[in-house]
Formats: C-alpha cells, structure tokens, sequence
C-alpha cells in the first residue's frame, strides 16, 4: 500500500522541522518528514555557529531577523523546549569612512523597520566591551543587544518534537530517489522505504537542494560552499562575556564558546563543493587575523582536530528562496539561506507554512523572495554577509 501525506518535508534540519512545526500549529499535521540520514542535523544545522542578529542591509532579512530573534526570546515557552537564546549582542567595528557609513544607513533601514535598540558606538564603546580589542584604527561601529546565539541542534529538536506531538511523522534513513511530478503538479516521491503520494512537496534539503529540484526537473540556484569554524582552548584573557565582535576590515568576527572562544572568518579563496573536511592550513590563516585585531589572541592554543567545517548553501544574492516553483504546482522551497538558515528559522518556517496554507503571508510580502526573481533579473542585495 502506498504511503500518503498532505505534504512531504524533505530534510529535518532546523529549517525543515520549523516548517513542519508552523504546520502543526495551523492544524496541517498529516505531514511527513524524509531525512537520509541516520540522526537529524547531520548536515548544515549541527555545524553552525549559531549567531542570531538583526544587523542586516535589506528589508526582508531585517523582517525575518526581528521576527525570528523574538521567537527564540519565547522559545522556551511557546515550543516547550528550550533555544538556549543567548542576548549577548552583535557587535560591527568599522575602520573606514565607508563601513561607518554603510553601518549608519544600515541601522536607519532597521529603526524604519521596527528595530529599536540598535545603537550607534564610538571607538571608546567599543573599547569597553573587549578591552583587549586593538582600536588604534577602529572609528565606531553598532551594536545590538538583543542579537546573540541560539544552540542550532536545540532549536531543531524543539520544532521537531513538537511537531511530532502533533501527529507530524518523522522517517530517518530515508534518502529520496525521485520526485513524480504529472502534469505540472507533483504526485508523490520515491524513497527507500516505497512511494508517498503526495500533491505537495518542501524542499528543505540544505546545500543539497539543486540536486532534489533536479528531481522535479527544476533548476535552482543553490551552490554548497564550505565554511570553517576554529574554537581556541580555555582562554581567560577575555571578558568571559562579550558580543560577538565582527571585524569590518578583514570580516573576521569572534565570540565566546563556553570557556574558549570561537573563531569565524570568511576565506575568500574558497571555492563551491561539498568539501565538509576541515583544512588544517585554515588555522594560520585566521589566526593571523585574529591576532591582528586581538594581540593576546596570539597566546591562545588551537587544536585542529577540534575545528570543523559546514557548508553554507548560497543563491547569486545571499538571500533565501521561498516560495513555490514557478512551474511545478505544489512543489515549494525553503533553501538558500546562504549562511542565515538557523537564524531565520522561524521566521523561514512560518512563511513556507503560510504561502502551502493559504497562498500568501502576512509576515513578509514573499513574492520578492521567489525562485523566479532570478529570471527576471530582480535580485536582493545582502552585502552584511559573515
């Protein structure tokens, strides 16, 4: 007997499992989830560094930030699991005219659009937070209080589990090998396990989303592009809390991760692929700006083997797709958030649930994040890209 769903979810990252979660919650809950591999959060979702801000350049992602941001403020609550939301802020440090510049339009875009704590700082704020910060060249910056961190594997298991009392079914070990689609609408998938037959269908699947639209005879334009992450040892020559303190001029940006600190740095000469292995060569690199920007940095130990690598999953303008396939009926994505994927997450779930439900969402206007804004040469542009 064949199996049947109202909609199938194809990959139980955090994206995948809050769309399934904003499902439940509007009374859809003959949802099944596919995921191929063996545990949830196997692929960009437990790798991520977990930021959460608000600290954007255009509208919608300032939107879905603000959103999101006090989602994870209630997540506890609402979910009744926890986020592990963290407030510590997000701190931008400029050291040229055009960075403070792009920062102050920046923040006027997000106080227009409800954001009001982001604050304009001088060099002596910004020495206040990091002590040990080099400001010698460093004119200002902003700040957010209420940006911070969320741990990514909470966050996903708490969607999920919700929605699975609700009646949302979850299938590990299922990697799908073929969509049917007949006459323009989708029918159903195949999987290990059998056929589900199904007339709508989320394309949650992270960096690996080309390669499921292909299925459905779709092209979309979501590239893999790895991304490496180097936690320090213990280190006590930093505030044990600070905001994560991003580095305009070289985009090197750090925080503290429980009693070392995390370092992040956006190589590049990296190239796309799924390349998930760290390079052990990566350490010098960003130690090198670390310790540029933070001199006792250079005392920290750093041991490769507890580095690791993710993959971000990146469209042509860093901004998600959402939204239905403009030739494919009931066919839906939820991909591309090139680097924001854990961040927007609820704001991500909640419009893919509204646009399958009702065909549009009071959240955001969703239009301007569809696949076809490509064809019609329509592209976003996020230039605050870490």
């Amino acid at each position: 007997m064949t199996e049947t769903a109202d909609v199938v979810i194809i990959g139980s990252g955090i994206v995948g499992s809050s769309v399934a979660y904003h499902l439940a919650q509007a009374g859809c809950t003959n949802v099944l989830v596919v995921e191929r591999e063996a545990h949830q959060g196997k692929g960009s979702t437990g790798k991520s560094m977990g930021g959460v801000r608000a600290q954007f350049s255009t509208p919608v992602n300032i939107q879905m930030s603000i959103y999101s941001i006090g989602f994870f403020a209630n997540f506890d609550e609402v979910v009744g699991y926890p986020a592990d939301y963290r407030a510590h802020g997000y701190l931008f440090c400029a050291t040229e005219e055009r960075h403070l510049d792009y920062l102050k339009a920046n923040r006027e875009r997000q106080l227009a659009l409800g954001l009001e704590n982001v604050e304009m700082v001088s060099r002596d704020d910004i020495a206040k937070f990091v002590p040990q910060l080099r400001v010698d060249d460093v004119l200002g910056g902003t700040y957010c209080p209420t940006d911070g961190f969320v741990d990514p594997h909470s966050v996903m298991m708490g969607f999920m589990l919700k929605a699975r009392e609700r009646g949302v079914r979850l299938w590990l070990d299922t990697p799908v090998t073929d969509i049917d689609v007949e006459n323009g609408q989708v029918s159903g998938i195949l999987t290990n396990r059998g056929r589900i037959a199904t007339r709508v269908i989320v394309n949650a699947a992270g960096p690996w989303a080309a390669g499921v639209a292909r299925m459905a005879g779709v092209d979309l334009p979501v590239e893999p592009l790895r991304r490496q992450l180097v936690p320090t040892e213990p280190f006590d020559k930093l505030p044990k809390r600070f905001p994560m303190v991003i580095d305009m001029s070289t985009g090197f940006h750090f925080r503290r991760e429980g009693a070392g600190i995390l370092l992040a740095w956006n190589d590049p000469e990296e190239t796309p692929g799924f390349k998930t292995d760290f390079d052990p060569t990566f350490v010098e690199k960003i130690l090198t700006r670390a310790a540029d920007r933070v001199p006792c940095l250079a005392d920290a130990a750093v041991n490769p083997r507890r580095s690791w690598a993710g993959l971000y999953e990146m469209t042509p303008d860093h901004h998600a797709i959402i939204g239905s396939a403009p030739n494919v009926r009931g066919l839906y994505f939820a991909n591309g958030f090139s680097g924001h994927g854990v961040m927007h997450s609820p704001a991500s779930g909640r419009i893919t649930a509204d646009l399958i439900l009702r065909g549009d969402s009071d959240l955001i206007d969703a239009s301007q994040l569809g696949l076809q804004r490509f064809a019609e040469g329509k592209l976003l542009e996020e230039t605050a890209v870490l």
